[in-house]
């Protein structure tokens, strides 16, 4: 497993950053101390500018005219993958936001593999970013929905099979994932029914016991955990995950399909703003590479009771129906 990671702080050089309007001064508690990194963080998170990704296909972020509701990563020369046909994966942002380029690293990382990433929301931060549309006083920013997390897969195949399109015969129909992370993740769970879907990624997620309608307009409840029908990878932050207790609960209960958790100490935040998305970005493409094409090198991450990531020290892995009995 390609394991890169890194503060992007420390490893790409940036626009100046605006200076916040205000910083607590003097001695800081430990609580304002861990809100200052995180602002900071973010603050460097959107303005820096989108990279290519380590696979062997340099990425791109791009808003489709066909699809101008939602943000599209592909290889940047679909030429040079020649017969190679692309997987699809749908993915559902971090807190439902409508931002498409929320994850944008992490996703970049995962085209750069000769994959097409489709996730719903505008561009508003990286590389060609545009400003969100303002809101009337007292409203909230909109969240996305299930729905919209799907047309990204409709429209992807729909131009599979489209005279003219750039994506005509280039994509495998049957080597479809759903992922998401948080509330995102919330989405790709009620997702992962749909008889399309091939392999789900949960980021930092799981279902709520005792709340099946966390958002507006989504309902889900731990009996979802019946309906899926393909192998599901849980990547956990540990039990300063606030999600922590839902998703290792979520596993305890499956027991229909193969599935794996990864339990590393990031937090509910994972790596997502790491460089290059991180370790979650690489453990996703072995991952994927495994489960859509079948790359058993890449499953070695996961297979075997010496799998790759089981004998990473700081790593907690734990497995159903992965290995044989």
């Amino acid at each position: 497993m390609r394991i890169i990671s890194g503060l992007i702080l420390a490893c790409v050089a940036l626009p100046a950053l605006a200076q916040p309007a205000a910083r607590p001064t003097g001695a800081l508690t430990l609580a304002e101390a861990r809100d200052l990194d995180g602002d900071l963080i973010r603050e460097a998170y959107d303005k820096m500018v989108d990279m290519p990704g380590t696979g062997p296909y340099p990425a791109i972020k791009e808003v489709a005219a066909t699809l101008s509701d939602h943000v599209v990563y592909r290889p940047a020369d679909l030429a040079a993958l020649g017969n190679r046909k692309m997987g699809v994966m749908i993915w559902g942002n971090g807190g439902c936001r409508n931002n498409g380029a929320s994850a944008r690293t992490h996703l970049l990382e995962i085209a750069s593999y000769g994959y097409l990433v489709i996730a719903p929301g505008g561009n508003y931060t990286g590389t060609g970013a545009v400003a969100p549309p303002p809101l009337a006083p007292g409203a909230k920013q909109p969240k996305t929905t299930v729905d919209q997390v799907v047309q990204g897969l409709d429209w992807a195949l729909a131009e599979n099979r489209r005279k003219g399109s750039p994506y005509q015969g280039r994509i495998d129909e049957k080597a479809i994932a759903v992922a998401g992370h948080s509330c995102g993740g919330l989405q790709a769970l009620k997702i992962s029914e749909d008889p399309r879907i091939a392999t789900t990624i949960v980021h930092n997620s799981g279902i709520f016991a005792n709340n099946p309608r966390p958002v507006e307009g989504l309902y889900i409840d731990k009996g979802q955990l019946k309906k899926l029908h393909a192998p599901i990878l849980y990547i956990m932050g540990g039990p300063t995950d606030v999600a922590y207790p839902n998703g290792t609960d979520d596993f305890r209960r499956i027991d229909t399909v193969p599935a794996v958790l990864v339990d590393m100490n990031t937090g509910h935040g994972g790596t997502f703003r790491t460089l290059l998305g991180g370790r979650a970005a690489q453990i996703s493409v072995d991952w994927l590479e495994w489960q859509l094409r079948g790359d058993k090198s890449a499953g070695r991450s996961f297979t075997g009771p010496v799998c790759r990531l089981c004998v990473t020290g700081d790593l907690r892995v734990e497995k159903k129906g992965i290995d044989p009995e």
